[in-house]
């Protein structure tokens, strides 16, 4: 075996890896076996070393250890484990050094979380470590699983039925570091390389071919040209694997800094039009108007923007397939000068779109629901001129209170991604609406005591009289809210019952403009805070 050694890094590398995690591989290692980390937490690390700029900001999540041990035997070294899967993997329950960390089924990954000790459940005294033996994977019949699992004693059998080159790199608590593929040249170069040949590597499992897709943008690394070319022969295969598993890829995709490029490459790499061959039908797709750009590139522009203000996926995918629609729903009208084209219900079109998508890549209920109303109603705010405040309410009560600032962050998506500025005033006026129909217009419901407790408290009589103290008790309060108490108002209430009806009726009057001259006010700072005019 071919060990490399980076001598000047790995008091680094060994440093950063926590107490818990080295437990392990010494208990390992104090009872003879080999051991070490391997996969995603060493590639983080490296980066971490060899890289520059944000790279260098990986950390590793998860920490995965692969040694010549059997299950039994991981087992019998610890104390509390999980062992219930298919695959050798023994999750080790190790009590934390320092900061607590709860331990849930979700905690664990895959099928080990199937079998956590009913008296760990929400605890907070360990941390799981994942340990799992050299393997050899023997043929892939259904392109997902190997047909059979046989467990190994030599860790060369083990790294080469690894993905890629930059996951087949094992290191052990000396900090040795063995790379039998040159993975580490391949993260010096910031390349994606299958692990010897790639046509073996997507026929094990093809699910691969999408996580090419996704270590590309979320490591922002090449796949080399051998990989490319691969992907393209076998993009078919990914037709034989679960929605369940292409969800969880086509999910950090879009979650990534770059989602854009990664749906570009999954259109390129001939995956898409396996996937979601409804966005490839944007391409090309001429929009006319305002738009500088087809369906599909505006989707593209909209997706990125959504990624550069971190904005969750809801938003993100809302703002990938608002316009999907479209190309459905085109029709071209006539015009002396150049071709237009109308796109009537596009948005009711692709809200159906949508559904259907996220249902066979079995998103969850929930998140369907809320994205299919975004794109439902992402064409409501079109025209300030025409928009009234009572339409705004309405259609706040349609998506809800909870989600018309996301309905908003998608319109931006949309008008962004037309290359317009992030912020017009079109959009402002938007949000100075929104704002003016959420919030509560100043009132007597403000006061501590309404009319009911004035009839049933103070014994006053309901009519003309009652109105008329209201609004003077709120002018009270408006000029000194610390004055809005019970007991204060009821005293001030009981001597304004006192005064005969021309007299209260004026000061009820005044009281009246008072707010009327509160609320025109608090109006003009919501329109002056988004930088808009009243009409």
């Amino acid at each position: 075996m071919h060990k490399v050694t980076v001598e000047q890094n790995t008091k680094n590398l060994i440093s950063k890896i926590p107490k818990e995690v080295s437990h392990v591989t010494d208990t390992l290692e104090e009872a003879g076996f080999e051991a070490y980390l391997v996969g995603g937490c060493v590639r983080d690390l490296l980066m971490s070393e060899i890289l520059s700029g944000t790279e260098r900001d990986k950390e590793p999540k998860d920490w995965d250890i692969t040694t010549n041990a059997k299950p039994e035997q991981i087992i019998s070294l610890f104390e509390k484990t999980v062992y219930e899967n298919t695959f050798g993997t023994v999750g080790v329950c190790v009590p934390l050094f320092g900061e607590t960390q709860d331990v849930s089924r979700e905690t664990l990954a895959g099928d080990v979380s199937q079998d956590l000790p009913a008296e760990m459940e929400g605890t907070s005294k360990y941390k799981i470590i994942e340990v799992t033996p050299y393997r050899i994977e023997a043929k892939y019949s259904d392109f997902r699983h190997p047909d059979e699992i046989k467990f190994s004693d030599n860790l060369e059998d083990d790294l080469k039925r690894r993905d890629f080159t930059i996951n087949s790199i094992a290191l052990s608590s000396k900090g040795h570091l063995i790379d039998l593929f040159n993975g580490i040249k391949d993260i010096k170069n910031k390349t994606l390389k299958a692990v010897g040949n790639p046509d073996d590597r997507f026929a094990e499992d093809a699910l691969r071919m999408l996580r090419a897709v996704r270590f590309s943008c979320q490591l922002n690394f090449s796949v080399s040209y051998e990989t490319t070319e691969s992907i393209l022969k076998n993009s078919d295969l990914i037709r034989k694997i679960s929605a369940e598993r292409i969800h969880d890829e086509f999910v950090k995709i879009i979650m990534s800094s770059n989602p854009a490029s990664g749906i570009v490459m999954l259109q390129k790499f001939n995956l898409l039009k396996n996937i979601i061959p409804e966005l490839e039908e944007g391409i090309n797709c001429e929009q006319g108007g305002e738009h500088i750009y087809d369906v599909w590139n505006h989707l593209l522009h909209a997706l990125s923007h959504a990624a550069n203000k971190n904005w969750f996926l809801e938003i993100r995918l809302a703002a990938l397939f608002h316009d999907i629609g479209k190309p459905r729903s085109r029709r071209e009208s006539e015009s002396v000068s150049k071709k237009k084209y109308t796109f009537y219900g596009h948005e009711v079109v692709g809200a159906r779109m949508t559904k259907k998508i996220m249902e066979r890549l079995k998103f969850p209920k929930k998140e369907i629901e809320l994205v299919e109303k975004l794109i439902r109603n992402h064409m409501f705010f079109s025209d300030t001129e025409l928009i009234t405040l009572s339409a705004v309410r309405r259609i706040i009560t349609k998506v809800g209170v909870e989600n018309i600032w996301l309905l908003m962050n998608v319109r931006e998506c949309d008008r962004v991604g037309m290359k317009k500025k992030e912020t017009p005033y079109r959009l402002r006026k938007y949000f100075a609406m929104i704002e003016e129909a959420l919030r509560d217009p100043i009132s007597a419901r403000q006061l501590k005591i309404n009319g009911e407790f004035m009839i049933k408290e103070l014994g006053m009589k309901p009519g003309p009289r009652m109105g008329w103290i209201l609004n003077a008790l709120l002018e009270e309060v408006l000029d000194a809210p610390e004055k809005n108490t019970v007991e204060h108002l009821s005293e001030l209430a009981k001597s304004l019952n006192m005064l005969g009806n021309n007299e209260l009726k004026i000061l009820g009057e005044r009281g009246k403009e008072k707010k009327e001259e509160a609320e025109e006010a608090e109006i003009s700072k919501l329109h002056e805070k988004h930088g808009v005019r009243r009409k």
